[in-house]
C-alpha cells in the first residue's frame, strides 16, 4: 500500500505506545511501518525534495502534533509516552485521530495560533473545515509551522548545553548578525563567564564606532523588571548607551514596559526570539530543502513585439 497521510498515522501511534512505557521514536517508526503493512518500496519513497523519506516525515509530524495536543509526552529527547489525554482518545474508540479532533485541546490551538498560520484540516469526505487555501498559502503556513517546531527544538537543546557552549552560541549568533567583527574579536569581548550565562561588551559594527553591552542568561523563570533594571544600571556603570539582554525564557510585561520608558536603548531577546534569530542567521541549524516559488513576469511579455 502507499504511505498513508500523517493524520492516518496518529491513532496507530497512540495504540503502539498504549502500554505506558517510554518508546524511542525509531522503534515507534519500525512498529508503525509493520502495523501499516508498508513494503520496502513504500519506505524508500522520498519527498519531492529527495532529501527525506515520506514515511519518516509523516510519522514525525504525526508524533509532533500529538505532542502539541498533549496526547503524547516527551520524557527525553527522541522518546515518547502516552498521556492521560492520549488514553482518553483511545478509550473513545475513535476510527481516526485528525487535526480537527486535536483542535479541541487549548494547547494545540495555542501552538497553531503561535505558529502564525492555520493548520488545514480536511474531513474524510475531502471538504476543508477551514475553507480553501491557495497553494502559496499552504506553502507559507507549512513553513511557519516547521519554523515553530524547529524553534521549540532549538530552545530545548540550548537548555541542555553547558554555559560554555551557550557563550559560544551567543558569540556566533552576534557575529552572524553583523556585530563584533570577527569570531575572535567577539569571543574576547564576550568572554567573562558568569553563573549560567555570559556578560560582556561587544562592538556594534566592524569599525567599533559604538559598543553594545550584552547580558545573556539561560533561565527558565520569567525575567522581571528588577533584573532588567539592574542591567540598565550596569549600562550606566559601563557608560554604555546600548544593551542587549538575551534569555532562554521570557520577559514580564512590566519588564518590557520599563525598557520602553527609560532613556537607554535596550533590546530584550526572549527564548522564542533567540531561536528565531538562530534559524534566520543559520546558527545551530542546517538547510534540508530549498523551494523556489515563481510567478509570471508580465513585463517580459509586455515588452515583446507581437508583430514579429
Amino acid at each position: 500500500m502507499a504511505v498513508p497521510d500523517f493524520q492516518s498515522m496518529m491513532l496507530p501511534i497512540l495504540q503502539i505506545v498504549a502500554d505506558g512505557e517510554s518508546h524511542k521514536a525509531a522503534d515507534i517508526n519500525a512498529t508503525l511501518a509493520a502495523k501499516l503493512d508498508l513494503s520496502e518500496s513504500d519506505l524508500a519513497e522520498l519527498l519531492p525534495s529527495g532529501r527525506q523519506a515520506t514515511f519518516i516525515n509523516r510519522s514525525a509530524w504525526a508524533k509532533a502534533y500529538l505532542f502539541k495536543a498533549g496526547l503524547l509526552s516527551r520524557p527525553q529527547r527522541g522518546f515518547y509516552e502516552i498521556t492521560g489525554r492520549g488514553r482518553e482518545a483511545l478509550a473513545a474508540d475513535l476510527d481516526r485521530v485528525t487535526l480537527k479532533y486535536l483542535k479541541q485541546f487549548p494547547e494545540f490551538r495555542t501552538f497553531n495560533k503561535g505558529s502564525g498560520g492555520s493548520v488545514e484540516t480536511t474531513d474524510d469526505d475531502g471538504d476543508s473545515s477551514e475553507g480553501a487555501q491557495t497553494p502559496l498559502e499552504l506553502v507559507e503556513n507549512g513553513c511557519r509551522l516547521i519554523k515553530a517546531e524547529l524553534a521549540e527544538e532549538l530552545l530545548e537543546q540550548v537548555m541542555k548545553c553547558p554555559p560554555a557552549f551557550f557563550e559560544k552560541l551567543v558569540v556566533e549568533l552576534l557575529v552572524a548578525m553583523g556585530y563584533g567583527g570577527s569570531i575572535a574579536d567577539a569571543g574576547e569581548a564576550v568572554g567573562r563567564s558568569g553563573d549560567d550565562g555570559i556578560d560582556g561588551i561587544i562592538k556594534e559594527d566592524r569599525l567599533g564606532l559604538d559598543a553594545v553591552y550584552i547580558q545573556a542568561k539561560r533561565w527558565e523563570g520569567v525575567v522581571g523588571r528588577p533584573i532588567v533594571q539592574a542591567f540598565a544600571g550596569s549600562l550606566e556603570g559601563q557608560r554604555a548607551r546600548k544593551g542587549v539582554f538575551i534569555t532562554t525564557s521570557r520577559f514580564s510585561k512590566d519588564a518590557r514596559e520599563y525598557v520602553g520608558r527609560i532613556g537607554k536603548s535596550i533590546v530584550l531577546i526572549d527564548g522564542l526570539a533567540l531561536a528565531e534569530l538562530m534559524i534566520d542567521f543559520g546558527v545551530g541549524v542546517t538547510e534540508v530543502a530549498l523551494y523556489s516559488v515563481k510567478r509570471l513576469d508580465a513585463d517580459y511579455f509586455d515588452g515583446g513585439d507581437a508583430s514579429a
